[in-house]
């Protein structure tokens, strides 16, 4: 067994981490195997390119096992079927490639029990997806200290590698002048568009001895009705369909009918939002590839870039306004989350939040407050406020709530709870339990964000203190809300 990398990689290596210290992969092995866990595509992945690449140098079969797991929280039906709809897709593609694809989902908790084990007992490797939320974090490492083998985990989340930045920044102006200074160099070391292009990758003789116990699902099964797989609570399955081929769908939608109107975006309709949010959570479409495509649509060159780091958005990458604005939170905002869940384990804690923030609410703990909630009446969207029930509806039909209304729907929770502990709880419950991209890094700094985090002290309010307010009246006022509530009332 060995530690050194036998060949020269262009795979970053500050992308590639040992899950485990004192793991080493072996020349003996049957194949290299790829556990795709978070990012559930074939194309801009940076995972599935370092397992070709060890594979093509070990002049090895590739196997990729995509599985999963029934018994984690919030397993609804809406969530199941998104990522059997991604193994659909991924299916179709692989069935054309030198890999042997194996996707397998569990019909009870812990049915997969000793799948990776028995898999990775025959490997040279496993290579594995970083994904630093929920309950994945926990899940990897179990594994690593189980398999007999090296698990190299592969940083694919973001256009900066999560290890690049140095330490936690508590604010988006100060994250963003560090990008200023150093994202740069990281924009010319992309993943390739399909990693096994041209591959010539041996084959694996017969079949796996795993499935014989552990059967791959087929086209039909992933497609087929949700019945025999455990599922729980009850976020029913949505229209929206999941999967990297309905993902390049959703962004050719947004580059011709959306970015022109991002400016927008605040207004209470689905027309000004890019809409991408669930699939980069499950990782069905890669920042990488919406960079690089916007990049040709903007005939943008990095010389373009601001040249001093400033932290200010406006000019900050030389292209329209309009794709200014969507950088900023595809780059800025989305990578400031993935920041501090990558360094920080207590990321979804009330402790988490800024001392001053904690304060200030605790400061006004005895307000009055005219109207509380448990969490049963949130969740039927049964308040006294017609716009916050609306948004509400929504995410339980549809499993999205416009932007501006989950600031609005989060910052109103905290008003309607006696402490904001309580409010932290309901709120991560409903996003989690109905969101399409709860549970991402996005979900808990976008909560954190309606108590103090990443945002800084303002007026005094009752109940708030110095934290941002928002009310329905003054939403009423600024947008017309006419169509929102008709559609969701």
């Amino acid at each position: 067994m060995s530690t050194e990398i036998p060949f020269p990689s262009e795979v970053p290596e500050a992308r590639c981490w040992p899950a485990r210290e004192g793991r080493a992969w072996r020349a003996d092995g049957e194949f290299v195997l790829y556990w795709m866990t978070a990012n559930r595509r074939p194309r801009f992945n940076f995972s599935l390119q370092r397992a070709v690449e060890w594979a093509r140098h070990l002049h090895k079969p590739l196997v990729i096992l995509e599985a999963l797991r029934a018994g984690y929280r919030w397993n609804a039906p809406r969530f199941q079927r998104w990522v059997m709809q991604g193994m659909e897709d991924n299916l179709a593609w692989f069935e054309h490639k030198p890999v042997t694809y194996y996707p397998y989902v569990e019909h009870r908790p812990d049915d997969d029990k000793g799948l990776l084990e028995s898999l990775a007992g025959r490997a040279s490797l496993v290579v594995g997806d970083h994904f630093p939320s929920f309950f994945l974090p926990h899940m990897v490492q179990a594994a690593a200290d189980k398999l007999p083998v090296l698990l190299e985990l592969v940083d694919s989340n973001g256009l900066l590698p999560l290890e690049a930045a140095p330490k936690v920044y508590g604010r988006a102006v100060d994250f963003r002048r560090f990008l200023q200074k150093s994202l740069a160099p990281h924009l010319e070391q992309f993943p390739l568009d399909d990693p096994l292009k041209g591959s010539r990758l041996p084959h694996l003789q017969g079949t796996l001895p795993e499935w014989k116990r552990w059967k791959p699902l087929s086209a039909q099964q992933l497609a087929g009705p949700l019945d025999d797989f455990h599922t729980s609570g009850p976020a029913q399955e949505v229209s929206e369909r999941g999967g990297f081929r309905a993902a390049e769908a959703a962004l050719g939608r947004f580059w011709k009918q959306r970015l022109p109107h991002y400016l927008q975006r605040s207004q209470p309709s689905e027309r000004f939002q890019s809409g991408l949010s669930p699939y980069f959570h499950w990782g069905h479409l890669s920042v990488h590839q919406v960079f690089a495509e916007l990049s040709v649509q903007q005939h943008w060159n990095p010389g373009k870039m601001v040249r001093k780091a400033t932290g200010s958005k406006d000019g900050a990458w030389g292209m329209s306004e309009q794709a200014e604005a969507f950088l900023d939170e595809m780059v800025t905002w989305r990578e400031l989350g993935y920041n501090l869940t990558h360094r920080s384990d207590d990321y979804e804690s009330y402790e988490s939040l800024p001392e001053w923030a904690r304060k200030t609410l605790e400061d006004h703990l005895h307000d009055e407050r005219p109207h509380l909630y448990k969490l049963e009446a949130l969740e039927a969207g049964a308040t006294y406020d017609p716009l916050w029930n609306a948004a509400q509806r929504q995410i339980v039909e549809e499993g999205r709530i416009h932007n501006y209304m989950r600031m609005l729907w989060g910052k109103k929770v905290l008003e309607w709870t006696r402490h904001p502990r309580e409010a932290l709880e309901i709120l991560t419950e409903l996003n989690n339990r109905y969101a399409l991209d709860g549970r991402n890094p996005n979900s808990y700094s976008g909560i954190l964000w309606c108590f103090g985090r990443y945002d800084r002290p303002w007026f005094e309010r009752p109940i708030f203190g110095k934290v941002r307010a928002m009310t329905s009246e003054s939403t009423a006022r600024k947008f017309d809300m006419e169509g929102y509530l008709k559609r969701w009332s």
